[in-house]
C-alpha cells in the first residue's frame, strides 16, 4: 500500500474506532435490541461497533442504496440485507428499530447521482441537498426510537472524503472541476455527492439530540446528533 494512503487510512480506522466507542457509552444493547445501520455498505463497521454485545445478528439491518454492498451481508455477519431504493421512504414501519445507526451518510443525501457533476452552482446544491437531508432525517426519526448520526465538519483542515487539505470548505464551482483532476492523480478519488452540514443545521434536523463534536487536533472533525434513552 502507498505510504500516504496507509498513514490516512489507519487515521480513518482510528476514528471510525473512536465513534464506535462513543456509541456503545450512549446506548445500551441486549438479545432484543433492533438496529438500523443506513447505508455502510458490507456491514463490517456495525460489526466491529456491537461486537462483544448480547444482540441477535439477524435483528441488525444493513441497508444501502447500493445493492452489490449489501449482498454479503447475511452470510458474513448473519445480519438482514435491505436495497434501498434513492430518494423513496425508508421500508420499515414507525418506530420498528430500537436505534438507527447512521455514519458518514447524512452529508451524500443530495441530488440524483447522475447530476452531480454537471451541477456546480453552489448554491442551488445547498439549497436542494438540504431539502433531501431533511426529508432523510425525518425518516430516521420515524423509524428509530434512538438514533446516532455522525456527519463530517466542513471546517476540518483534512476533507474526509478525498483525503485533502481544506476541500471540504472550497466553493463547488471549484470543487468539482477539483476533483475531476486530483482523481486522475490523487491517493483517494471522490464523489462531489456530498454536502458537509454545519452544526446548526444537523440540530434544526434533529432537534431532541444531543449534538457531540467529535474533536482531533484540537480541532471539530465531526458532529455527532445523539438521541439514547440512557
Amino acid at each position: 500500500m502507498n505510504p500516504i494512503k496507509r498513514i490516512f487510512t489507519w487515521y480513518s480506522e482510528a476514528s471510525r474506532s473512536k465513534r464506535r466507542q462513543i456509541f456503545r457509552e450512549y446506548f445500551e444493547i441486549d438479545e432484543t435490541t433492533k438496529i438500523l445501520d443506513l447505508g455502510s455498505e458490507d456491514g463490517s463497521n456495525i460489526a466491529r461497533v456491537i461486537e462483544g454485545s448480547p444482540i441477535v445478528s439477524k435483528n441488525v439491518y444493513v441497508a444501502d442504496i447500493e445493492s452489490d454492498a449489501v449482498k454479503n451481508v447475511s452470510e458474513t455477519y448473519g445480519f438482514t440485507s435491505v436495497v434501498l431504493r434513492e430518494g423513496d421512504p425508508l421500508p420499515f414501519e414507525d418506530g420498528f428499530f430500537d436505534i438507527v445507526y447512521c455514519s458518514s451518510v447524512l452529508e451524500h443525501v443530495t441530488i440524483p447521482k447522475s447530476e452531480i457533476w454537471e451541477l456546480r452552482s453552489g448554491r442551488e446544491f445547498r439549497s436542494r441537498s438540504l431539502v433531501s437531508q431533511e426529508i432523510f432525517a425525518n425518516e430516521i426519526k420515524r423509524v428509530g426510537k434512538q438514533y446516532f448520526i455522525q456527519t463530517p465538519c466542513r471546517t476540518f483542515l483534512l476533507e474526509s472524503h478525498s483525503w485533502l487539505p481544506i476541500a471540504g470548505m472550497l466553493p463547488r464551482e471549484v470543487m468539482v472541476p477539483l476533483f475531476s483532476l486530483t482523481n486522475k492523480v490523487w491517493v483517494k478519488g471522490t464523489v462531489p455527492d456530498f454536502y458537509l452540514l454545519s452544526s446548526n443545521e444537523l440540530r434544526s434536523f434533529f432537534p431532541d439530540a444531543e449534538i457531540v463534536r467529535e474533536r482531533s487536533f484540537g480541532l471539530t472533525k465531526s458532529f455527532m446528533a445523539i438521541r439514547a434513552n440512557k
